[in-house]
């Protein structure tokens, strides 16, 4: 089929630019030394997920736990979920999970209390869960400082059904070193034994050297790759993966036109005041968003989009927009290879 057959708004995957991010951050991780655990809550394919592994991955990350059984139905073995699990239906899932023979199943705490709905899980069904600490950093997210680390981590040591996996950093770039030098110190102190320190995102992992301590990297959205990264520094527009095909539904003024995309199609962030980059025309500007609508700001183009014609958006966040397609389309050149399911779509429990 050629892409052009395809109904509009819909999600092209340049299979060429995919594999070669895949195969240079296994790379990269591998010059380190480091173990590669991508997140698959950018794609939400076990297909892609199959691929990354191949390639050396050493298991998966996921987000939720409902994320999480996709892939364990679909075989994965050693899956991560670095989220605090809270509530008996997510913790009994979770440790149902672990039941699974030959499965391991890794996840994480930033308070007392959350491991202690975890152990009371894991016991309750006879299993083991491997539970990272949650280190805090800049982000203002979860995460503990380092004082209260060492209680988690000794909370986690002593309860017979749970084993202390570690720590858990994101981001973990090198601003995080100080603070997990200091924790490091303070679990040695207390007699606890850190097996993994797994750092994690985009950025962080162009930082990862800086931090020799880590001996683990999560990170999802190198596999297409987006416009936020392209503005960051952290990747070319050559190695995006992912465009959004949309057509021109509309040109109002000479100096603007709708597409037929919107909030539900490349999703609502947004980063420099724009919603994305228009390949087609690199001088437009996306400053606006309706539920199905894309607004564009053509004034600066030489040439203005026509109505019916069909243009390419790098959104600004790829994670998002796997999650609003029932399908996206993995293309060589202009035609389109395979048609995926996306598997885990909405899984957010």
């Amino acid at each position: 089929m050629h892409v052009n057959e395809l109904e509009t708004p819909s999600v092209l995957i340049d299979l060429d630019k995919m594999m070669a991010n895949i195969q240079r951050m296994q790379a990269y991780c591998d010059s380190l030394g480091v173990a590669f655990r991508p997140h698959i809550k950018t794609h939400k394919l076990p297909q892609i997920a199959q691929m990354q592994l191949e390639a050396g991955a050493v298991g998966i990350a996921c987000q939720k736990t409902t994320e999480a059984q996709v892939f364990l139905e679909a075989g994965f073995k050693d899956i991560q979920i670095p989220y605090n699990i809270v509530g008996q239906a997510k913790t009994r899932r979770l440790a149902q999970m672990a039941a699974t023979p030959g499965v391991k199943i890794t996840t994480a705490a930033d308070h007392v209390a959350i491991v202690d709905g975890l152990a009371q899980a894991a016991s309750d069904a006879n299993v083991t869960l491997h539970v990272l600490a949650d280190m805090a950093t800049s982000i203002q997210r979860t995460g503990a400082q380092p004082k209260d680390i060492v209680t988690i981590a000794k909370r986690i040591d002593a309860a017979p059904n749970l084993e202390f996996a570690g720590l858990m950093v994101y981001p973990s770039d090198a601003s995080i070193r100080p603070a997990l030098l200091e924790t490091l110190t303070l679990l040695e102190q207390a007699g606890l034994q850190v097996k993994n320190i797994s750092g994690g995102g985009t950025g962080g992992a162009l930082e990862a050297a800086q931090v020799p301590e880590l001996t683990e990297l999560r990170v999802g959205t190198y596999v297409f790759y987006d416009w936020t990264c392209v503005v960051k520094g952290w990747t070319s527009i050559d190695n995006c993966a992912m465009r959004v095909a949309a057509t021109v539904i509309s040109t109002p003024s000479s100096d603007r036109v709708i597409l037929d995309s919107g909030r539900k199609s490349i999703a609502s962030d947004t980063i420099d005041g724009g919603y994305g980059h228009l390949v087609e025309y690199p001088d437009a500007h996306i400053y606006a968003l309706s539920e199905e609508h894309t607004h564009v700001d053509v004034s600066r183009c030489d040439r203005k989009p026509m109505i019916g014609e069909r243009v390419h958006i790098i959104p600004v966040h790829t994670c998002v927009v796997t999650n609003l397609h029932n399908q996206i389309y993995g293309i060589h050149g202009e035609q389109v290879e395979v048609v995926w399911q996306v598997a885990a779509r909405g899984m957010v429990w």
